[in-house]
């Protein structure tokens, strides 16, 4: 019995020492697993793990511009669970909130028949909006602000039009864009060079401006070599194609109307308000148009009125109509101006120059009981909601020369200088503390994303959008005169941040990612999504979201998605049925990280005949 127990003994002996091993060896390939950047479920690309610091573009992606009719041929090796199919060839230049035969259907009165009005669920297109045949990658900044190539946007209406006018004009298979406009016949430049004789536009001072019916933007062109950035807006109207114009020329720009909702834009955001010739009434429906640009104007700003009804008298006849007509329009805004506390600071030609007083303590001569003073305290509340005939308030200032809502630095030192609302405390829970270590994180992205996709600062991409702004710090990393970024900030947003980016001297917008963005088809090169599919969760369909970023994003533009694991996943999933190539990529901190990165290209394909082509 005893030989018997000692052999038991050395059993179990050896089966610990085998568990022992089992485990060591189980751990260490967990180990090397976890290291080589597969686990969690997602299949995370090598690429930043196995090159450390010198990564480089995604093997695989085509990052390449498409001028010669080469076409990369569709991945079919990736599971694709459904399969989008392109729209018919008639959807090229599809808007959704803005289509023509909707807006036929709503009121033509205070212009409410051109304002957004998104498809209802059952009306959304399911589908791939196509390129038109011929289509071409724009030319680079700045022969972009030049040229357009023809087969990108084939409208020539506005060349018949707009002819004397020196808009736009037709050469062979490009419209040149000769710098021309109907107030500025000598060309931009010069125009902008009589507004700097007044407004200061050479020292940073005014850095963020807003053009109210652009036409095709020449305007805003322009200001790009003066480091002004313009956010330019017109209708889709009989004018065919002036915002996309606009947009393949490289210059930030919306389909909006000064009409019955506000603009989507934070209080005081704007150095600078522009109309040349832009049809809006000023003197109607109570002045709240001029309302309107004074809540989206920075205290101090300005704002520039060029064409009808200024100079009435040596002009009524050349405008062919009545002087009295003209005359009772000038009147009207003199008196909202006033009522405004805006100072007339030039009337030159037809060009009258208006500034706001930094304070209500510089304008509160007449009797306040005349105001109607907006009765909302969050005067960035502004998605969908109507706009008023009353006067936004100036924040509160200890002493009489005192910036109401704070001072700004001259650009770009204010690109990194704390903003004002943010060392106010207006912004419940940031901090400059908090705020400086966000520019701090977005710095460190932007690098990892340059090393993943080397073309980033190239001056390949010039229309960039980021889809979830915040404090647009992405934007900072990424600042640049090859390119521009349209930071968005989401209304369902924890933060209103909208207000830093523009006290940064940046533009964005507000928008619910639930609908379409107001812009045309194939208006961006690179769109960046942080967390967006994260924050939308359970809100609308993400489909529809792919969708409209397929809409909007260029044939062989980029996306960089950065999410939570399962976000990325998801999205993966159904991109993988939209013509993009995809890959996946680790969070710079390491594998272990759950945030991850998901690049894609839209890869390049057409309309034809036969609904769709790849050559």
């Amino acid at each position: 019995m005893a030989l018997k127990t000692s052999s038991d003994g050395r059993t179990r002996s050896s089966i610990q020492i085998f568990i022992v091993v089992g485990l060591c060896c189980f751990f260490y390939i967990l180990g090397a697993w976890q290291r080589s950047g597969f686990g969690k479920g997602d299949s995370i690309a090598l690429e930043i793990s196995k090159s450390g610091a010198d990564c480089n573009i995604v093997p695989s992606l085509n990052f390449e511009t498409h001028h010669g009719g080469e076409v990369e041929t569709i991945d079919e090796s990736e599971s694709k669970p459904k399969v989008f199919e392109p729209c018919h060839p008639r959807y090229t230049d599809y808007t959704p909130c803005q289509d023509q035969k909707r807006a036929m259907t709503f009121p033509r009165e205070n212009m409410n028949y051109r304002e957004r009005h998104c498809p209802p669920e059952e009306e959304k297109l399911h589908c791939l909006i196509p390129a038109p045949k011929g289509y071409v990658t724009p030319f680079p900044w700045p022969k972009s602000r030049d040229y357009v190539p023809y087969a990108n946007a084939p409208y020539k209406s506005l060349t018949v039009e707009k002819a004397i006018q020196n808009w736009i004009q037709y050469e062979g298979n490009v419209f040149r864009f000769p710098g021309g406009g109907t107030q500025f016949p000598q060309g931009a430049d010069k125009y902008i060079d009589q507004l700097a004789s007044v407004i200061p536009i050479k020292n940073g001072t005014v850095r963020t401006a807003l053009d109210t019916g652009c036409g095709v933007a020449s305007w805003g062109a322009y200001l790009w070599s003066r480091n002004v950035i313009a956010m330019s807006f017109a209708p889709r109207d009989s004018h065919e194609a002036q915002v996309q114009f606009a947009l393949e020329r490289g210059v930030p720009a919306v389909i909006a109307v000064l009409g019955t909702i506000k603009m989507p834009y934070p209080s005081r955001s704007f150095d600078m308000a522009h109309c040349s010739r832009c049809l809006i009434p000023w003197g109607a429906n109570d002045g709240r148009y001029m309302m309107e640009v004074d809540r989206v104007l920075r205290p101090g700003g300005y704002w520039v009125l060029s064409g009808p009804p200024i100079n009435w008298k040596n002009n009524y006849k050349a405008w062919q109509r009545p002087k009295e007509e003209l005359e009772e329009e000038q009147r009207k805004i003199e008196e909202y101006a006033k009522l405004l506390c805006w100072e007339k600071k030039s009337e030159k030609g037809e060009t009258a120059i208006w500034q706001k007083r930094v304070n209500d303590g510089f304008c509160r001569g007449q009797d306040d009981s005349q105001v109607n003073f907006c009765k909302s305290s969050d005067t960035d509340d502004v998605w969908y909601k109507q706009m008023e005939a009353c006067v936004n308030p100036y924040p509160h200032v200890s002493s009489s020369d005192e910036v109401a809502g704070g001072e700004l630095k001259p650009f770009p030192e204010r690109l990194y200088a704390i903003p004002p609302r943010i060392a106010s405390g207006s912004i419940p829970g940031v901090s400059a503390e908090s705020y400086q270590l966000d520019n701090s994180k977005w710095k460190k992205h932007v690098n990892a994303y340059k090393k993943i996709n080397r073309l980033l600062d190239s001056g390949r991409y010039r229309n960039i959008m980021d889809m979830n702004a915040g404090f647009g710090g992405f934007a900072a990393a990424i600042q640049s005169p090859k390119l521009w970024v349209m930071n968005v900030v989401p209304t369902i947003a924890n933060k209103k941040t909208l207000g830093v980016v523009y006290e940064r001297g940046l533009i964005g917008i507000y928008h619910d990612w639930c609908e379409a963005f107001s812009t045309y088809p194939r208006t961006y090169d690179l769109i960046h999504a942080h967390g967006v599919f994260s924050l939308y969760k359970d809100k609308c369909n993400i489909e529809d979201i792919l969708l409209e970023m397929d809409r909007i994003l260029r044939p062989e533009g980029a996306v960089i998605f950065r999410d939570e694991v399962d976000a990325i996943i998801r999205v993966k999933k159904i991109v993988s049925g939209m013509r993009w190539d995809t890959k996946m990529v680790d969070h710079e901190d390491g594998p272990l990280v759950p945030e991850k990165i998901l690049i894609a290209v839209k890869q390049y394909w057409v309309a034809s005949g036969n609904f769709t082509s790849t050559q």
